[in-house]
């Protein structure tokens, strides 16, 4: 699971600035071949991803890279980024102009925003605030088998059987 602290990766050719992402620990849920996407769980959510080679229910470790990450002040609707997840600002750093990683608490999972400063005053981001993360599905392609314990999803009550 998550660390709690954001990785530094070096910035790649051509790509200036900070480059910071988060590590989940997620359990492919089902493959869908029609589109070529796989449903991962992670601790608070699910992730629709590019498919994944590996079995159902078996563990991944997901890489989210902080520039692949929009922040939304309502709930996002009409749009094509297809993972959304409600979370408060818990911490915002400014690093060198333009950057401010905006940090998301999901529930037991942070995920890393990089923004410029310029969202961040047209927003009016704060920590103690509300909003939402969303993670591009092409973005997500830093995806490797991941062995130890990963998170099961709740089931639902099978229907006839009480609570």
């Amino acid at each position: 699971m998550y660390d709690g602290k954001p990785m530094k990766a070096p910035s790649p050719g051509g790509h200036p600035g900070p480059r910071l992402s988060t590590r989940l620990a997620a359990r492919v849920l089902r493959h869908d071949p029609a589109y070529g996407l796989s449903t991962l769980y992670f601790g608070d959510g699910e992730l629709r991803v590019p498919m994944v080679d590996a079995p159902i229910d078996s563990g991944v470790m997901v890489v989210i890279d902080a520039r692949d990450v929009s922040v939304a002040l309502s709930r996002p609707m009409d749009v094509s980024i297809t993972n959304r997840f409600p979370g408060m600002i818990v911490e915002m750093e400014r690093l060198a102009l333009p950057y401010v990683r905006v940090t998301f608490e999901l529930g037991a999972s942070r995920l890393h925003a990089l923004v410029t400063s310029e969202s961040v005053e047209r927003l009016a981001l704060e920590i103690g605030l509300r909003a939402w993360a969303m993670v591009k599905t092409v973005a997500i392609v830093d995806i490797a088998a991941q062995p130890r314990s990963v998170p099961t999803p709740r089931r639902w009550p099978s229907a006839g059987k009480p609570d």
